[in-house]
């Protein structure tokens, strides 16, 4: 979430500059977007608080934000209830044996199960599947 801060000048804050508050999302932007009517795009976001301040002072336009909030606010979900790893990607939880016969899982997936380095695993094998068990556990724990 961005924050906006207000900028003072000569003791008063600008008007153009809204506080995080006032951020509108569901219904209330919904009608502010039909209110607004025929203007711009800029004026739109900006009347719909989605406006923060960049380091030199001036005005930054949020527009992802903005239209991340009136597409929830629609009820249009983008992307579905996956998980998402570091890099923004969705993850497939799909893992391909390489050339050399490795088989990574990727630091994503490790990450989610907040694995450590030198964490050790039971390699159990079955009928065409792996099963990593972390050592001094037994199978009942982990499911």
């Amino acid at each position: 979430m961005l924050y906006i801060l207000d900028v003072i000048t000569l003791g008063n804050p600008l008007p153009s500059h809204p506080t995080p508050k006032s951020m509108l999302t569901g219904s209330e932007l919904l009608a502010k977007v039909k209110e607004l009517g025929d203007v711009g795009k800029s004026e739109i976001v900006r009347a719909c608080g989605y406006v923060s301040s960049k380091k030199d002072g001036g005005e930054r336009l949020n527009f992802t934000a903005f239209y991340e909030a009136l597409l929830d606010a629609k009820g249009v979900e983008l992307g579905g209830t996956g998980k998402v790893g570091k890099g923004g990607r969705k993850l497939s939880y799909v893992a391909t044996v390489q050339g050399n016969g490795n088989l990574l899982i990727g630091k994503a997936y490790t990450a989610l199960l907040d694995l450590k380095p030198g964490d050790e695993f039971e390699i159990k094998l079955g009928r065409k599947q792996i099963r990593l068990i972390p050592a001094g556990a037994t199978d009942e724990d982990e499911e």
